[in-house]
């Protein structure tokens, strides 16, 4: 994957555009529906709780249980299911799916991470939401049910602690359990000296869940998205089989399960690639006012190859957002003074982000790095903030935004967030028409506006 990315004469640039609207859009929020738990469908509950192939523990049709598995992170779309599976090994899920397979009627199962899907896809009315972070080895570390009973029967039946390995022919990876947080894999990698190459902006997200999506970031130029990182999986097919895939064995359901949306079979296990891990970030920001300017830096920094970024992303700033939100609290006050009177005449400013990892070995040479990939950059002399922070820090700083917003009680509403791929070709056009015209000329949204430079395969 890395010596084809690294030919960048094959590659085409596109944008990946995240749109976090968070602010009050009335037309979408007038439309959410809160849930019922009164209209809880009953029509498999019975049969489910008379199951003995189930620990009442794990299978439930409680009211926090039926409510927790009826929303998620967007808080915009609610289905109620019958019932949530809490397994405590692969078994329990493998005979969920076998049940509905068999049944005459069968029923929906979901397969539900973190829960940070903003549409309902973690989500099964009338069916059968499994928990997976109910395998995870930390799952009572981030609010899971501390039932004693159900953690013996985690330590007895099965440990899914990420246990990493090595092979001659694979090089260093993770096993990792699909219910597991990827913060977890990145902490217990670290203890080797090792991490994942590509990741999400926020951790406290499913190995499962991301793979069944892609997982994109700013490292994605460099090194594909999560997907593109996987050796292997263990998954639990619709027929109730647990099947062990790779490139090599059962390529289709392989590639077919990766950014599958879930529809093709349960994530139980995943091999992760792993390399060497860095221990300290250089974190820059840049400020535009021309977006041609911007985009044509971000082009050009992913397609440096030797000695180029190992992380780079945009964002927008609007006078109806501040410079610094709850994803990132990178700029000083006076900074942010600074940046707010730039705003005041602007209305609108284009912010490139780019990171160069480095450790002991590397530390006295990636300031000259620096210099040379800033060399040429079009971005305004005076707007540019550096930072040092520690690398696992970095990687784990939206987290720490969310903390604050939980303790403001702004972090449980709904998200109509947006992802958007936009080719090259389109770019400026959506830059007018959406960037400029609606949110800025319209005032439509407060929230983080991303923008992702990566590559495509010709």
């Amino acid at each position: 994957m890395k010596e084809n990315m690294a030919k960048s004469s094959y590659l085409i640039p596109f944008y990946f555009t995240i749109l976090c609207i968070i602010s009050r859009i009335v037309s979408i929020l007038a439309r959410v529906k809160p849930w019922n738990t009164n209209t809880l469908t009953t029509t498999y509950a019975h049969q489910f709780l008379s199951l003995d192939m189930f620990d009442s523990y794990k299978f439930r049709v409680d009211s926090d249980s039926i409510r927790t598995a009826s929303s998620d992170f967007g808080k915009i779309h609610h289905d109620i299911p019958s019932a949530v599976l809490y397994p405590t090994s692969v078994n329990d899920i493998i005979q969920i799916v076998n049940l509905s397979y068999n049944s005459s009627v069968p029923f929906n199962i979901a397969a539900r991470g973190h829960g940070h899907s903003v549409r309902g896809q973690a989500m099964a009315r009338n069916g059968v939401v499994v928990e997976m972070g109910s395998l995870s080895s930390s799952y009572n570390n981030y609010g899971g049910r501390n039932h004693p009973d159900r953690r013996r029967k985690l330590a007895e039946e099965e440990d899914y602690n990420v246990v990493v390995g090595w092979n001659p022919r694979l090089g260093y990876y993770a096993d990792v359990g699909g219910g597991e947080l990827w913060i977890d894999v990145l902490r217990k990698t670290r203890e080797y000296g090792l991490s994942p190459l590509s990741w999400t902006d926020y951790l406290y997200l499913t190995v499962g869940g991301t793979l069944s999506n892609g997982g994109i970031s700013g490292q994605s130029f460099r090194y594909g998205p999560q997907i593109s990182n996987v050796l292997e999986l263990d998954v639990v097919t619709g027929k109730g089989q647990l099947v062990t895939c790779s490139k090599d064995i059962n390529s289709e359901l392989f590639y077919a399960v990766l950014g599958g949306l879930g529809q093709f079979g349960i994530i139980t296990r995943a091999r992760i690639v792993l390399d060497k891990a860095p221990t300290r970030v250089k974190w820059l920001r840049m400020l535009y006012q021309d977006f041609s300017s911007f985009t044509r830096d971000q082009e050009y920094l992913i397609s440096v190859t030797k000695n180029g970024p190992d992380y780079v992303e945009g964002s927008l700033i609007m006078r109806q957002s501040p410079p610094n939100n709850w994803r990132s609290s990178f700029f000083s006050e006076s900074h942010q003074s600074k940046i707010n009177s730039l705003l005041s005449e602007q209305g609108i400013l284009y912010c490139l982000e780019v990171v160069k990892y480095y450790d002991d070995q590397t530390a006295q040479t990636v300031d000259q790095e620096i210099e040379n990939l800033m060399e040429g950059l079009q971005y305004m002399p005076d707007f540019v903030f550096k930072r040092d922070e520690n690398y696992v820090d970095f990687l784990n700083r939206v987290r720490y935004g969310e903390l604050k917003l939980q303790s403001k009680g702004l972090w449980d509403v709904p998200h109509p967030w947006l992802n958007l791929f936009v080719p090259k070709s389109g770019i400026m056009d959506f830059n007018a028409g959406v960037f400029v015209d609606i949110l800025l000329k319209q005032n439509k949204s407060a929230g983080p506006i991303l923008v992702y430079p990566t590559t495509k395969q010709k």
